[in-house]
């Protein structure tokens, strides 16, 4: 069912994308999208109360791609340390090598959101207009998060360091990332979530959510690109494409260098306490609304 604004419809889907549109959604989705608060939920629901409609699964997915390559901008130097440790251990065949094991807990992390992807692509074709993707699954879904993060601040240890990660952070990791197919869940809530639940300092859990995120979100936009190639622009067209890809990358930048010095010396509980405001002030919009 489509949704309203106050006495008007609201279209579900964007009719035509200008440039404006474009950046303010660019800067939604880089303000978001390592934040745990779901930046697939703000990309629709910002879209939605502005009364554009739903921007759409495809335009959501390619605009990350600034999101990517902000993190590999912010982390190159991580980046490249791994990436030359793993070399190092192959070339010595040192496979207990903590580079080595923490790459594979990345690659084997990031199995399980392709895999569910893939079911996803096939045989939900629709996903746009998925009920999965509805304001109310998508307030229910914040909510339950909300809870988690609560529960994994409450007992989580928190004693654990970058330096001590291991292979089995990625696997268990990944498989919380595989929530994020639901919006508002968000990808980066679901695995710092998972990385506080086992222990992990807030600041490593968000570095190491980043680095994971890259090869899941980097495919997931890249296939989407495709599709808009194959298929032509939709409702954004090349150039409001590009603006949102500058802009998300850009404010995906200055969100994660928040969110690293933030966690260094605070909790989640201020993600946790906006999660819920914004899950419940969903539900009362929607019943207010009459939907």
């Amino acid at each position: 069912m489509p949704t309203k604004a106050i006495g008007q419809a609201i279209p579900s889907q964007v009719s035509q994308m200008n440039v404006f549109q474009a950046a303010v959604l660019g800067m939604v989705q880089g303000m978001t999208e390592f934040i745990p608060i779901s930046s697939t939920a703000h990309l629709k629901v910002v879209s939605v109360a502005l009364g554009w409609g739903d921007p759409g699964v495809a335009f959501t997915a390619v605009i990350q791609l600034g999101s990517i390559a902000a993190v590999l901008w912010y982390f190159w130097g991580d980046l490249s340390q791994l990436s030359k440790g793993v070399v190092s251990a192959i070339g010595k065949s040192d496979y207990q090598s903590q580079d080595f094991r923490i790459a594979l807990g990345i690659g084997l992390g990031t199995i399980p959101i392709v895999f569910f992807g893939l079911l996803i692509k096939i045989f939900v074709p629709d996903y746009d207009h998925s009920p999965l993707r509805s304001l109310p699954a998508i307030a229910i879904a914040s909510i339950v998060m909300a809870i988690l993060l609560g529960v994994a601040e409450r007992i989580g240890s928190r004693k654990r360091d970058f330096d001590r990660l291991d292979m089995q952070d990625g696997v268990w990791m990944g498989l919380a990332q595989a929530m994020a197919i639901v919006p508002g869940v968000s990808r980066s809530g679901s695995t710092i979530t998972a990385g506080l639940f086992m222990g992990l300092e807030w600041a490593t859990a968000a570095r190491f959510s980043f680095l994971l995120g890259i090869p899941a979100i980097t495919i997931a936009g890249l296939v989407e690109f495709v599709g808009v190639l194959k298929d032509g622009m939709g409702s954004a067209g090349l150039i409001p494409l590009i603006v949102g890809l500058i802009s998300s990358g850009v404010f995906s930048y200055l969100a994660i260098a928040w969110l690293i010095r933030f966690l260094q010396s605070h909790s989640t509980l201020i993600f946790i306490l906006y999660r819920l405001i914004f899950g419940v002030g969903i539900l009362v919009w929607q019943i207010s609304t009459g939907l």
